[in-house]
């Protein structure tokens, strides 16, 4: 059966124009019947390559490079030249290389993007420039299938902050993910910067910074910028999804709220995060033969993504286990810099989006607090007893000995999720966790480690990574392909239901939580199948299919990094 990455393609391009295309350029990999027909015999050196050799040679190059940042430069010019190659070799090295073109060596790359910055990629739509919005928009997207918009506005990018036009990098590389882990077409894909500015001092004072140097734009003039966008994309591509990334806290959930009824819109940090920690917790629950609902979580750390985890994990129980929000609500115990979110710490220092999860002071009487009188972690643990330890706070060794020696005082098998990263920022080493739990955690991390020594002897633990990646491309692509109105809460919750489902941990209670990354792509599959199977179920889904051709449809509409036959014609593609 034809995939959409096998079809022929009739391709109006000849000679430097298709060798300096990324989509259709395949360097020495032409057949010589194409060479004749696009003009390249001359251009090209005699020997055809094939795909496999194109790969092998592209890699010894990429060895060369001697730090992850000069690999990301040496993928990123790979990219810019052939797209198939790129993603082949990717493939191939999938576990290898995600860090490489993702967290955590993106956040250098981005950090240093005016300094690295060699070629534009993307859409960068800059305030100054908004009257020139909508033709800035069409001249990148007309004539074009866009099916998927990534976009960035970069005020809180990859634990490094804010790095006004550098989001361009988170962008693309979470494009680049979904093409990669869910078959999603590059040629249907954008990515987007809303330059709004910086508050980055550093990024305001350098020569070379190619984005505006202004201060960030806030309130309605911030508002209405992003809203000329997203009704420009609802105007020309009504079926697309919208993918928001690296929003800061006060905008985040505040505009997923904004648009989720009005088009599909998707947020990484607040959805994404919280569905991979969902399925890891479904996950562990069945290790430890218990339910969600029966948990008590401390989630220490309640911005963007703790928030998002928090909110995600309770719709989980009241979706799978039946119990009502509020009651569900009672389940968290969420913590920030001020400590423990009580009410004495008055309205100017709770959130307007935590509410639902603040602690009433009775709870707290007699419990020490620190000088300006928050509750600090260890007193936390010592009076809830948490079946769960959740981090998202970015400070690195928050989760002392003491901390996990008196979690693991109140439950067998402490589930600790130490989610922050990169590595260094992560509330405690999962090895140092093992050890202090003498074997009994269970974890999983937001950045790679290696597995953990048994102090009792026999296998080594396995420490799940707790990657968007293994959940947010399949979750995006179900939506897309069935063209859904929105991507609803329980679309994400099959999603995970589905990942959860491929634990390891189920067939043996000492594996790892979650699917080995190398097995992403098959695994975002197995999403992409349940998403779409929950959207025609509920009605979301903007096709007619019947559920038992989910597969075959999705199979048939995925793009493979392989290259298709091209025919030369005047009226073909550019």
């Amino acid at each position: 059966m034809a995939t959409a990455a096998t079809k022929a393609l009739r391709v109006a391009l000849r000679g430097g124009g298709i060798l300096s295309h990324p989509r259709f350029n395949k360097g020495t990999a032409f057949p010589a019947a194409e060479r004749k027909a696009f003009g390249l015999t001359g251009r090209l050196p005699y020997r055809v390559n094939t795909l496999e050799e194109q790969c092998h040679r592209a890699y010894d190059q990429l060895c060369t490079r001697d730090t992850p940042i000069r690999k990301n430069t040496f993928l990123q010019s790979l990219k810019d030249q052939n797209w198939v190659l790129y993603y082949a070799l990717l493939s191939r090295h999938l576990k290898e290389l995600i860090p490489i073109i993702y967290t955590p060596t993106q956040a250098d790359a981005i950090a240093n993007y005016s300094h690295l910055f060699r070629r534009s990629e993307g859409m960068y739509l800059t305030f100054p420039n908004q009257d020139s919005m909508e033709g800035d928009f069409l001249e990148l997207t007309k004539g074009r299938d866009i099916q998927l918009f990534v976009i960035s506005d970069a005020e809180a990018i990859l634990g490094i902050g804010d790095q006004g036009v550098g989001g361009i990098g988170i962008a693309t590389a979470k494009s680049a993910i979904y093409t990669l882990l869910a078959g999603i077409d590059p040629s249907k894909a954008i990515s987007v910067t809303l330059d709004l500015g910086t508050d980055n001092d550093d990024l305001l004072n350098d020569d070379l910074y190619v984005g505006w140097q202004n201060n960030r734009v806030r309130g309605l003039a911030y508002d209405k910028f992003v809203d000329k966008f997203m009704q420009l994309v609802r105007k020309y591509y009504p079926h697309s999804l919208v993918h928001f990334e690296d929003f800061g806290v006060s905008n985040a959930k505040r505009l997923l709220d904004k648009y989720r009824d009005q088009h599909a819109v998707f947020n990484d940090d607040v959805q994404g995060t919280g569905a991979v920690t969902l399925a890891a917790m479904m996950s562990a629950v069945g290790v430890t033969k218990s339910r969600l609902a029966d948990q008590r979580f401390v989630v220490y750390g309640a911005g963007t993504a703790g928030l998002g985890i928090t909110r995600q994990l309770r719709d989980g129980i009241v979706t799978i286990d039946k119990l009502s929000e509020a009651d569900a609500n009672k389940r968290f115990f969420l913590m920030d810099r001020y400590g423990l979110i009580k009410e004495s710490l008055g309205s100017n220092k709770i959130r307007d989006e935590v509410r639902d999860f603040v602690r009433p002071d009775a709870e707290w009487v007699g419990v020490p607090t620190n000088a300006q009188g928050e509750v600090e972690l260890l007193e936390v643990v010592k009076k809830v007893k948490p079946t769960v330890l959740i981090g998202c706070s970015t400070r690195g060794g928050a989760f002392t000995e003491q901390v996990v020696k008196e979690m693991a005082k109140g439950t067998e098998r402490p589930i600790i999720l130490p989610l922050s990263n990169p590595s260094r920022l992560a509330e405690v080493n999962p090895s140092d966790a093992n050890d202090w739990t003498e074997g009994k955690a269970l974890m999983a991390s937001g950045s790679p480690f290696p597995p953990c020594k048994n102090p009792k002897g026999g296998k080594d633990y396995i420490i799940a990574e707790c990657n968007n990646a293994l959940i947010y491309p399949g979750l995006g692509y179900g939506a897309l392909i069935t063209q859904a109105r929105s991507l609803t809460d329980t679309m994400i919750i099959a999603g995970a239901q589905r990942l959860a489902l491929l634990s390891p941990a189920l067939k043996d209670p000492d594996n790892a939580l979650l699917p080995d990354f190398t097995d992403a792509r098959e695994v975002n599959f197995e999403v992409a199948v349940a998403v779409v199977e929950q959207a025609i179920d509920e009605g979301s889904a903007n096709v007619t299919w019947k559920k038992e051709d989910v597969r075959e449809k999705i199979h048939a509409d995925m793009w493979l990094p392989v290259y298709p036959e091209f025919i030369y014609d005047e009226a073909g593609e550019r």
